[in-house]
């Protein structure tokens, strides 16, 4: 009888892993878009309206340069349903298990007849130095100054000496869905000014 409960435990577990397999789209990243008829200063405002609903809070919005620049966004947890900053399976889980963030740099440029937006997202992930441990007494303060019964990020002043921001490249899907929300929005815009 056990037997035959592991096999059907297994048998299930490896249909549900190939059925997320099979659900897996093909990612196609996009690195620029570009509408007709928009003035910059609407392409500026959208763009920042977006990241707003994203919660990406703006440190640098320059209309004459065309470059809107957010400050770092610490990654979404696997409970803040709400957030839209993680893009992917993994982006979720590595977000949820380590400290990662993100930040947003937008590019508005005129070309041609039309306002064009590219987006590059850095990532980075918190690297925080261990510390010395002497004694099963003192595991609690392996990475921050800790109990048993309560645990806190309060670092020693050697670990914040040590303490940096590993930068983990470029987050691409990100960028693909930050672009395809500016873009559809500027699409309503368009529409309800009748073009």
């Amino acid at each position: 009888m056990n037997t035959l409960k592991l096999l059907l435990f297994v048998s299930c577990t490896a249909v549900l892993l190939l059925g997320g397999c099979a659900q897996e789209q093909e990612f196609k990243a996009v690195e620029q878009i570009c509408v007709p008829n928009m003035s910059k200063a609407e392409a500026m405002q959208t763009a920042e309206d977006v990241l707003g609903k994203m919660h990406f809070p703006i440190d640098k919005s320059d209309a004459e340069l065309g470059v809107i620049r957010s400050r770092p966004l610490q990654g979404a947890q696997f409970f803040e349903f709400w957030r839209r900053d993680n893009v992917g399976a993994f982006n979720s889980a590595e977000a949820s298990l380590h400290s990662v963030r993100r930040i947003v740099e937008l590019g508005v440029s005129q070309q041609g007849g039309q306002m064009c937006i590219d987006c590059d997202v850095k990532t980075q992930r918190l690297n925080l130095p261990e510390r010395y441990v002497g004694s099963s007494a003192q595991a609690y303060e392996m990475f921050s100054k800790s109990r048993a019964s309560i645990q806190r990020l309060k670092l020693h002043y050697e670990q914040r000496q040590g303490m940096a921001w590993i930068d983990l490249g470029q987050d691409a899907k990100l960028a693909t869905e930050i672009l395809n929300r500016i873009e559809r929005q500027m699409a309503r815009l368009q529409k309800e000014k009748g073009q």
